[in-house]
């Protein structure tokens, strides 16, 4: 039997590397990437509403807001992500009857590099499977997922993962128990914008889990980023002085690994107040249920 509700974590993502090796005709590029689930991200919860209703209810919490001084920052309610992938699955199941209420409580930045979209579309098609009864299985969820966007597969899947491909061929990985200062710039990216500029490097060669764990990765869109967004520039020239700092994605997030969480926080609380972040663990899995 169909729940009347269910509410679940969106896990915010790191690319503990992200390397471009090369672009393909439909304009895609071929990457090879590290995605790190963390326990940290935005929580939705769905119920049953009227036939054919879907309605969005937004609430942000101070971190999610580090970038609401950009007016184009707002969060679109009439064709985000969530309310796009509750659309397609009501189009699949041909059931006029259906309908949703999604309430979103959102933590992950927009534009930080964290997969904050990408969680909440993939989440939303786990859940309204459940709620609406459709019994599809996670490859066909995963089918629809990336056409919304690269990363959705990732966190349907809910396992973090070796990454090729756009970003859909995904290995599962244990990656162990450490956890993560994330740093988050006041600034928003644009992926397209970074994607498409001209000193990006797309020629990187593939390498293997064994070459990462020596050291030999790197974000291929970090040299880009800094040049276009000064403030993701100082704030990894400010973290560096505590510990080995990456950007993950495409910005305008950083991150720091640390053993403990308690070193972790003491880290947070030395960076400058212009420089807001949180403290998360790194998770090999996540279930949904």
């Amino acid at each position: 039997m169909a729940p009347e509700s269910i509410t679940l974590l969106a896990p915010a993502k790191l690319n503990l590397f992200l390397h471009i090796t090369g672009r393909r005709a439909d304009g895609y590029h071929e990457l090879q990437t590290l995605f790190q689930l963390l326990d940290y991200g935005d929580k939705l919860t769905f119920e049953s509403a009227d036939a054919g209703v879907l309605s969005l209810h937004v609430s942000t919490t101070e971190m999610a807001n580090v970038n609401a001084s950009a007016e184009s920052e707002a969060f679109p309610l009439d064709n985000n992500l969530i309310l796009v992938a509750a659309r397609k699955l009501l189009e699949i199941s041909d059931n006029p009857l259906l309908g949703a209420k999604i309430t979103l409580k959102k933590q992950i930045p927009m534009g930080a590099g964290l997969g904050g979209g990408s969680s909440d579309a993939a989440i939303t098609l786990i859940a309204l499977n459940q709620l609406w009864g459709l019994q599809l299985d996670e490859n066909q969820l995963c089918a629809i997922g990336i056409k919304l966007g690269a990363d959705v597969p990732v966190f349907i899947r809910g396992r973090s993962a070796w990454a090729e491909g756009i970003g859909e061929q995904l290995n599962p990985v244990e990656l162990g128990d450490f956890w993560y200062l994330v740093a988050c710039p006041q600034c928003s990216v644009s992926t397209r914008e970074v994607f498409c500029h001209e000193q990006l490097t797309r020629n990187t060669q593939a390498i293997k889990m064994a070459d990462f764990l020596a050291g030999s990765a790197r974000n291929d869109c970090e040299s880009v980023t800094r040049k276009l967004y000064p403030q993701v520039d100082q704030a990894i020239k400010c973290l560096s002085q505590f510990a080995e700092t990456r950007m993950t994605g495409t910005g305008s997030s950083i991150f720091a690994r640390f053993e403990d969480e308690a070193a972790a926080r003491t880290v947070l609380k030395a960076l400058p107040d212009s420089l807001p972040g949180f403290v998360a663990k790194g998770i090999d899995s996540i279930v949904y249920d």
